[in-house]
């Protein structure tokens, strides 16, 4: 079994944990082996700079080797030079990147980052969305970027970055499929329609079902098109979100390779690999078995490759971005890929006042979850899903 989604989670928010514990799961979750994460730039690899906030520096020598000295010059001299900051802004993280550190920093430690997170640029994603943190501190009076992200890292939570489930997440849904005691029906709804009371659902079988309720849980440009009559205000907000869509192709390879002690490798901007990031599975969670588990991600904001490359293509790219990173061989004993359209939200400058719009042009007992509200994790998408349950829960009892 292997995960083609997000496979895990940021223990030190609550939502995880205290799911799995309400469900009786907490003897599921599961930590990494502490093996450390790479970034592959200028055609090799670099141990992740310690010391940073989502790749934004806290000092010249968090950033040694992985940028030209004369990046680490003006790293060090950035919380010297004029700063203005307007509390409560939120513009893009790239540019503020580029503007105080430079452009090899924003390509070779920030975008790496976002990039796996977002799949698109930090260039395109605010500051608030990408590192609410730092964004706090600048607000609360901090001097510079240096400052900020000091301050941040300063005052860090210790524990383990990752966590997981054992057996993955299907654990998770299986038991919320148990307790839910639902009735399923396997069925794409083309059209929300107002009832009275509740709500018509029409199917791509011509069959309309009525609910007192309806949570949406579809990406953004799903939920645009089906609130389109319903609350026209609130589709035309999350149409504005973008999207990018990615590729997760899963590998089975020998057990005997020789991959390093490394849960898996963030690339840099503009490099010449196909992958915008490698985990090596087996070595990030401990598991073990006839062979090694590996995957790697493909396609940005902007491209279509995850929609139009064939399984084939990514394969062979796969094969020839782990013999660049890694000098190995690998021939595939099993290969899944997995293609997610439209599914990785843009949060562009801004993206909080657009959800709470979107949010706010809802009808009662109709309300939105997914990763393009509060946050792509999976912690932030539990949260999302809770708030949206207890609305149409409290707004169907008054009714």
């Amino acid at each position: 079994p292997v995960g083609r989604g997000s496979e895990a989670f940021h223990p030190s928010r609550p939502e995880v944990p205290a799911l799995l514990a309400e469900l009786g799961l907490a003897d599921r979750h599961i930590g990494t082996t502490g093996v450390t994460t790479a970034i592959y730039s200028q055609d090799r690899l670099h141990a992740l700079p310690v010391g940073t906030v989502n790749g934004i520096p806290t000092s010249a020598a968090s950033m040694a080797g992985l940028v030209d000295e004369a990046t680490c010059d003006r790293i060090a001299t950035e919380a010297d030079r004029p700063w203005h900051w307007r509390a409560g802004s939120d513009p893009a993280l790239g540019e503020l990147v580029a503007d105080r550190f430079g452009e090899q920093v924003l390509a070779r430690s920030v975008d790496p980052l976002v990039t796996g997170v977002y799949g698109g640029s930090a260039r395109g994603i605010g500051i608030r969305s990408a590192v609410p943190a730092v964004a706090s501190a600048l607000d609360a009076g901090a001097t510079s970027m240096t400052d900020a992200a000091r301050g941040v890292v300063q005052g860090g939570a210790d524990g383990p970055v990752f966590g997981a489930i054992d057996g993955g997440y299907r654990v998770l849904l299986d038991e919320l499929v148990s307790r839910s005691d639902a009735t399923w029906v396997r069925a794409a709804v083309h059209r929300i329609a107002a009832a009275d009371p509740g709500w018509a659902l029409s199917d791509d079988s011509g069959r309309t079902r009525h609910a007192d309720a309806v949570v949406l849980a579809v990406p953004a440009p799903q939920a645009a098109a089906l609130l389109a009559d319903v609350a026209p205000q609130a589709a035309a907000a999350a149409a504005r979100i973008p999207v990018a869509s990615a590729a997760v192709l899963a590998m089975a390879v020998a057990p005997d390779l020789e991959f390093p002690a490394q849960s898996g490798v963030l690339v840099a901007t503009g490099e010449r690999l196909h992958a915008k990031a490698i985990t090596l599975s087996t070595r990030k969670w401990g598991t073990r078995g006839d062979a090694e588990l590996l995957r790697l991600s493909f396609g940005r904001f902007g491209d279509d490759i995850a929609r139009a490359t064939s399984d084939h293509d990514l394969t062979a790219w796969a094969v020839d971005d782990l013999a660049a990173v890694f000098g190995v061989d690998v021939d595939p004993i099993e290969v899944l890929v997995h293609r997610w359209i439209e599914a990785l939200p843009q949060y562009a400058p801004g993206h909080g006042e657009l959800t709470a719009r979107i949010r706010d042009a809802m009808p009662p007992t109709l309300a939105i979850a997914g990763n393009y509200l509060d946050g792509v994790g999976v912690p932030a998408c539990i949260g999302a899903a809770g708030r949206a349950a207890a609305a149409v829960v409290a707004a169907t009892a008054t009714n």
